[in-house]
């Protein structure tokens, strides 16, 4: 790697650990009082007063009563209306590409001390060898005798740099000059401990967010959306896909792998991220049921935090021009200051995932994501989990640090800030143990 190269990957890499904080420990200092020149609230008496939209109520008035009316009918409403008015539209989630292939050019090699055999697949988006592709990086339990439920990981860092692993295929991140360069390698931003899942008999998966689309503003032409422009068309439409529904989509098309895999029980395949890849997750399970079970970490505004709250990140900060209006759908930024009008909040997100389990973790220093908005999120969300016969929260008392809440609907705060800790993960695979039973 040249030094320039070197730089400019490094720079990148911090510039997004202070963006976003992930794995953080603390909060070191004081939140922000003002981002991109908008005031910042973390006064619960100036949260203001606001009402949820109804997620049992049909858009033409009439409540949701039994399963299949929120199956047939709500459900495929609140999807239409996120895709419209956040997120965009983006081909179809659950099928697969036609011109999609995949290059499986580690087919199952012993690895971290024989305790797993590792697979890795490029998976292409179109017939074009050149255009968009994803590396997929897979560890299956070496002692398995049947498939087994996996959790795929969307990650902020290439996987030669998200696995301590010698023989994963080096790995290339987007650097400031909108070229990608080699990933720096040893860094522990973004790691994953692979071994603890293998041990409860559940596979782990990762791919590294922008192989799929970019993460900055202008990054249209480098990434599957352009895959898609209409001819003549240089950005996606004001109701089509951010980079959110792409990364989201991007998972899907992992499923889609994970399918052909014998190794792999693609009906028990989990997903997770944090900060906007939690974000990612939470709408790629609502967008394409065949994900199993959701783990969104620090979501906050624009995934699991209630918008209405003025609390915290707000949909304005978020599509302010100098921050991640590219994320999300143009539409969304209609709402930035008469989220009073908007016919979604972040309880509907929640609620989509259901009845398939969904775990919303959070700080609680982690003011800008707003830990008690999540958990808002998650009481608001239970009326529709409970219809179809599952647990929601079950309470209205938000649980202190470090006591979770392990129902179809759960919800974990650390002790700390933005993102995950070490403990955080005893309680994933509690979660992932509960739920998708590995063994059997």
């Amino acid at each position: 790697m040249s030094l320039k190269h070197f730089c400019l990957a490094t720079s990148l890499a911090l510039s997004l650990v202070f963006s976003i904080c992930v794995a953080s420990q603390q909060t070191p200092n004081a939140p922000p009082k003002e981002v991109a020149g908008i005031p910042v609230n973390y006064d619960e008496g100036l949260v203001g007063s606001y009402t949820l939209p109804d997620p049992l109520i049909l858009a033409n008035g009439k409540p949701v009563r039994d399963a299949n009316t929120w199956l047939k009918k709500r459900r495929p409403e609140l999807v239409r209306l996120f895709e419209e008015n956040q997120f965009g539209r983006s081909p179809a989630q659950a099928t697969r590409p036609a011109k999609m292939s995949f290059e499986v050019f580690d087919r199952g090699t012993p690895a971290l001390e024989g305790k797993a055999l590792r697979r890795q697949v490029t998976v292409r988006f179109s017939s074009d060898k050149n255009g968009p592709k994803m590396d997929l990086l897979i560890y299956l339990p070496a002692d398995a005798r049947k498939p087994v439920p996996l959790l795929l990981n969307l990650s902020f860092a290439a996987n030669s740099s998200t696995v301590d692993d010698p023989g994963i295929k080096p790995g290339e991140v987007w650097g400031r000059d909108k070229k990608k360069v080699p990933a720096v390698q040893g860094r522990a931003f973004g790691r994953l401990n692979v071994a603890p899942l293998l041990a409860q008999g559940i596979g782990v998966a990762t791919v590294y967010y922008g192989d799929i689309d970019p993460d900055f503003e202008g990054g249209v032409p480098y990434g599957v959306r352009a895959l898609y422009l209409k001819a003549g068309q240089k950005d996606p439409g004001a109701d089509e896909w951010g980079s959110i529904g792409a990364w989201a989509w991007g998972l899907s098309r992992a499923l889609d792998y994970l399918e052909t895999d014998k190794g792999v029980d693609a009906k028990r395949v989990a997903i997770m991220g944090v900060s906007r890849l939690g974000k990612t997750v939470l709408w790629a399970g609502a967008h394409d049921p065949r994900f199993a079970l959701v783990i969104a970490s620090c979501s906050g505004e624009g995934g699991a935090a209630i918008s209405r709250r003025n609390y915290g990140e707000t949909v304005k900060h978020l599509v302010a021009p100098t921050r991640y209006p590219y994320q999300f759908a143009a539409n969304y930024q209609k709402y930035a200051d008469h989220l009073d009008q908007s016919p979604i909040d972040s309880h509907m997100l929640v609620a989509l995932m259901a009845p398939r389990p969904v775990l919303l973790q959070t700080g609680d220093a982690d003011f800008w994501s707003d830990p008690k908005g999540e958990f808002l999120a998650g009481v608001a969300a239970g009326p529709v989990y409970r219809l179809l016969g599952r647990q929601g929260l079950d309470t209205d008392q938000m649980p202190a640090a470090g006591q979770p809440i392990m129902k179809t609907l759960g919800y974990y705060m650390h002790a700390g800030g933005h993102g995950t800790i070490p403990s955080d993960w005893d309680q994933f695979i509690k979660f992932l143990q509960l739920h998708l039973h590995p063994g059997k």
